[in-house]
């Protein structure tokens, strides 16, 4: 994968996230772009626009009619659309449930760690198939998320007065379906906070992409260890998120504003040299 390093090269943010996201957000210049990629078609058409005049373009993850499985989505080709595109960033949101008993619907976290325990979706862009980048990419994962991104996200939520997690670690599981009592308390001793499906393999290529990646994620229900309340439907859990969504949505405008108002030359540069730094291909070994 070649990366071009300019200097001050312009923001833009792309943003990820949950069907109907986009609906209540006002994008300015407003237009639908379909974009190919060597892996094939993104979740969904991206749109592209600009919030409160900056540059953004946001997809949805499961696609606007929510009809992709978690483990369906072309991870690789969002993240490489959005690269394609210039961003810069990528903001997203995940709806997560809660395996800790202080972490509770209708929170927000951001996310400093993860821990990925899906076994079916294809975790690299350097995967030796034809039309993929040459070599193999050993890339680091510490830090998983930008933290100056997430710094960001914080400071919006501060701003706003909303109550906010500062740290929480995703664990990504296959899904559909939901998981056990037995495996909840699995994933706690395993030192996870909070559960999702699709937020893995995305993290990795972001940043294997070279893009500054951190996620929103909001608190839809308490996973089936708690006891001491009922088991969530999925259709109470979409219920949930829809009723906050504006709340989420405050936060990533607010970010987005905040994100612009700084230098990123040196960040950006830095997550270029990191890719390009840790592949290797067999020319390099003559």
């Amino acid at each position: 994968m070649e990366h071009k390093i300019d200097e001050g090269e312009e923001v833009k943010i792309g943003i990820i996230g949950e069907s109907g996201l986009d609906t209540p957000i006002v994008l300015s210049d407003r237009r639908e772009c379909a974009v190919c990629t060597p892996f094939g078609k993104p979740s969904d058409i991206i749109i592209e626009g600009k919030i409160e005049d900056v540059n953004c373009a946001l997809l949805s993850r499961n696609g606007r009619l929510h009809d992709i499985m978690p483990s369906n989505i072309n991870y690789r080709a969002n993240i490489w659309a959005m690269r394609k595109l210039g961003c810069t960033h990528i903001l997203v949101t995940h709806t997560v449930s809660s395996l800790r008993e202080n972490i509770h619907p209708g929170d927000i976290i951001v996310p400093h760690d993860f821990i990925d325990s899906t076994t079916k979706r294809a975790q690299t862009f350097y995967d030796g198939a034809i039309g993929s980048p040459f070599g193999v990419c050993h890339l680091p994962m510490y830090p998983a998320f930008c933290e100056r991104t997430r710094f960001h996200l914080l400071k919006a939520a501060n701003e706003l007065h909303l109550p906010i997690h500062s740290k929480g670690t995703v664990i990504t599981l296959e899904g559909p379906r939901y998981s056990t009592v037995a495996e909840n308390n699995v994933y706690r001793n395993w030192g996870a906070d909070l559960l999702s499906m699709t937020l893995c393999p995305e993290a990795v290529l972001a940043k294997e992409a070279g893009i500054l990646y951190a996620s929103l994620s909001f608190v839809t229900n308490k996973e089936c260890w708690c006891t001491n309340q009922p088991i969530a439907t999925t259709h109470e859990i979409i219920y949930t998120f829809k009723k906050q969504i504006e709340k989420v949505q405050r936060v990533l405008i607010k970010a987005i504003t905040s994100i612009t108002q700084e230098d990123w030359t040196e960040d950006i540069l830095r997550a270029k040299i990191l890719v390009c730094s840790n592949f290797s291909n067999r020319n390099e070994l003559v």
